[in-house]
């Protein structure tokens, strides 16, 4: 009992000293406390997962997974929720419990969490908040996800419980021209990737909108302004975007020099889609806060055959061809400031905009990776969470 207390302290004591040391908590961000209690929680959390896979008792992500599912979730009474299971997909249906005479907009939701982290519970509160400010039915999709289920396993489930709404829409109620696609994080990412492969089904209801909130959308370049800017903010840091980035992908962690390098692709690679990921496709005022352009060396062979998986399109959706991307549905984007993800939307809605398709974008000055997921919590509820919900409920209000 006593190692036990002792190990305890021991560890808390490292992670909150490390914390202290290796994280950057920007003074724009509102509440900077809060989130430097908040994020040292979750490190804690990460801490003790890896320590636990050492010991081979169960692994990081499904201990962090097992905690953080643990507090019941709110009730919001003017919101009825349903569990259910298209085949062995698990999802959660959202619905506003006032009657209405007509048919309402429906948003299919994908949770964020890297493929390690979320669930249909920690998005609960955004589900029940999105239902009710925006008058819609949500579907909340459940997906698999790692250390047992790797790429591309997250698209698929997604698409399966997408495919099973779609067609059974007048079951809850949802108007066949007003569904929408909306995700943060990786399923941001999911949300897109979908768009992109549902443009020639024709046996499907065509997606209305997508709703991309600080979204993982290209998986190449991790020397952007905003990857170097924020490699050390909450939540999401370099180093954990690199474990759920290897984990998922299946790529051995000790190519992660050859990436921060920029080794791992052939020059042509970089020369085809520099016209969509090269910084000069991000406005100036989002590189004060620095940027050091990084000179490509030459191709790691070995990195390239290991690590070229990146290149399909289901995990970089941004560097999908013209012809599809121009006959996406128009989009509303929300990217953070304080996100090593921020460049991934301000390329994308770069790339729409040039295409034509119509971009609705909002940018969050004090936001971070992550801060949606705070809109239910109580002490670590952080405002810019409320402030991104609104704008997407306006959004879809304005279909």
């Amino acid at each position: 009992m006593l190692i036990t207390c002792v190990a305890s302290v021991g560890v808390g004591l490292w992670v909150a000293g490390n914390h202290f040391l290796t994280t950057d908590i920007p003074a724009a961000i509102s509440h900077p406390v809060r989130l430097w209690v908040f994020n040292c929680i979750f490190q804690l959390l990460i801490t003790w997962g890896m320590i636990f896979e050492k010991l081979r008792i169960c692994s990081m992500p499904q201990f962090v997974r097992f905690v953080h599912d643990l507090p019941p979730l709110r009730k919001h009474p003017d919101v009825v929720v349903k569990d259910l299971r298209f085949g062995t997909i698990p999802v959660k249906l959202y619905q506003p419990k006032a009657s209405t005479s007509g048919l309402r907009p429906g948003i299919v939701f994908f949770h964020g969490g890297g493929g390690i982290l979320g669930s249909l519970k920690t998005h609960h509160g955004i589900c029940c908040n999105l239902c009710k400010k925006s008058d819609a039915v949500v579907l909340a999709v459940g997906y698999r996800m790692m250390p047992k289920h790797k790429f591309p396993v997250i698209v698929t489930d997604c698409m399966v419980g997408t495919i099973h709404f779609l067609k059974s829409l007048n079951t809850y109620g949802v108007d066949p021209a007003r569904v929408i696609v909306c995700g943060d994080s990786v399923g941001g990412a999911v949300a897109t990737v979908l768009c992109q492969k549902f443009v020639d089904r024709s046996d499907l209801p065509k997606i209305r909108a997508q709703i991309l909130i600080y979204s993982t959308l290209q998986s190449l370049d991790f020397q952007s302004p905003s990857y170097q800017q924020n490699k050390n903010i909450p939540l999401l840091s370099q180093n954990l975007i690199f474990y759920c980035w290897c984990g998922y992908l299946d790529i051995s962690p000790s190519w992660r020099s050859a990436v921060l390098k920029g080794t791992h692709l052939p020059a042509e690679v970089w020369e085809k889609y520099r016209k969509w990921l090269g910084a000069e496709n991000i406005p100036d005022k989002f590189k004060k806060r620095g940027y050091l352009p990084v000179s490509r060396e030459p191709l790691n062979e070995a990195a390239y055959l290991e690590t070229k998986i990146i290149l399909d399109v289901m995990n970089s959706p941004l560097i999908a061809d013209n012809e599809v991307v121009s006959r996406l549905p128009e989009a509303c984007i929300v990217s953070c400031e304080y996100d090593v993800l921020r460049d991934d939307s301000l390329l994308y809605k770069k790339r729409l905009e040039d295409l034509g398709v119509r971009v609705t974008w909002h940018h969050m000055e004090d936001g971070f990776h992550g801060v949606l997921t705070t809109i239910d919590m109580s002490f670590f509820y952080f405002p810019c969470s409320s402030r991104i919900l609104d704008a997407v409920a306006h959004f879809i209000k304005g279909l």
